[in-house]
């Protein structure tokens, strides 16, 4: 089945030139000049994947990416994020307000074209996946990106699921920081690996509460450690 990728840019003469680049390599591409006319293309369909500009008159997309990773017929489509921001501090938070890429303009065809395989490729792995992962104390409801300890529903932001789900899917085995970077942020991610441990920190902050925070371990001078078991 031809993969649908819903193109959300202001610009008509970018629109085009992606839908050709789209359209030369086999996909079938939906255009949106703005998040409005966006959010009526996805009340009639669900794309396999969203290219979406950051800076737009009204609604921005980093803003439109936080509202769709919070409706639950949305959340689960990748998006990857177009932009002139090159600045560490907007990789970072674009990856944290849910985007699941993120690709500085200008940038090349073939680059874009890998970027949408990978997340394809991933998406698709994903759905094949079982819907519920179980572990110690922890429930992750994969379809509703959901998370519980016990019965009560966890606060997690979409980077913090996806750490945690890594984590739970890989339990004990020690991931480097830079390792955790490749699996959970993506290998075409270029922050600093200490950023590694601020979410760990948050991670472990949410869980505290239940008493839950020492599954994740820290390995002195290697990384860190999901344990099945409270220790």
């Amino acid at each position: 089945m031809t993969a649908k990728i819903l193109i959300v840019e202001d610009e008509a003469a970018i629109r085009q030139m992606l839908s050709m680049v789209l359209t030369r390599e086999g996909y079938s591409s939906l255009e949106a000049p703005n998040v409005g006319a966006a959010f009526e293309v996805l009340e009639n369909l669900t794309p396999d994947l969203i290219l979406l500009d950051w800076m737009m008159p009204g609604l921005s997309g980093l803003e439109f990416t936080r509202r769709l990773k919070k409706i639950p017929n949305t959340r689960q489509i990748p998006i990857i994020l177009l932009t002139a921001k090159s600045e560490e501090a907007n990789k970072v938070t674009a990856l944290d307000a849910g985007a699941d890429d993120y690709i500085t303009k200008p940038f090349s065809s073939p680059e874009l074209i890998a970027r949408i395989r990978a997340l394809l490729r991933r998406s698709d792995s994903d759905s094949g996946a079982s819907d519920t992962l179980k572990t110690a104390t922890l429930r992750l409801e994969l379809k509703s990106r959901r998370g519980f300890c016990g019965d009560e529903q966890l606060t997690l932001s979409p980077l913090e699921f996806k750490l945690l789900h890594f984590f739970m899917g890989h339990p004990g085995r020690v991931y480097s920081r830079n390792q955790l970077l490749d699996q959970v942020w993506g290998t075409n991610t270029f922050i600093e690996d200490r950023t590694v441990d601020v979410h760990i920190r948050r991670l472990r902050k949410i869980l505290e509460p239940y008493k839950s925070d020492n599954l994740i371990q820290t390995v002195r001078g290697s990384g860190y450690l999901f344990s099945e078991t409270l220790g």
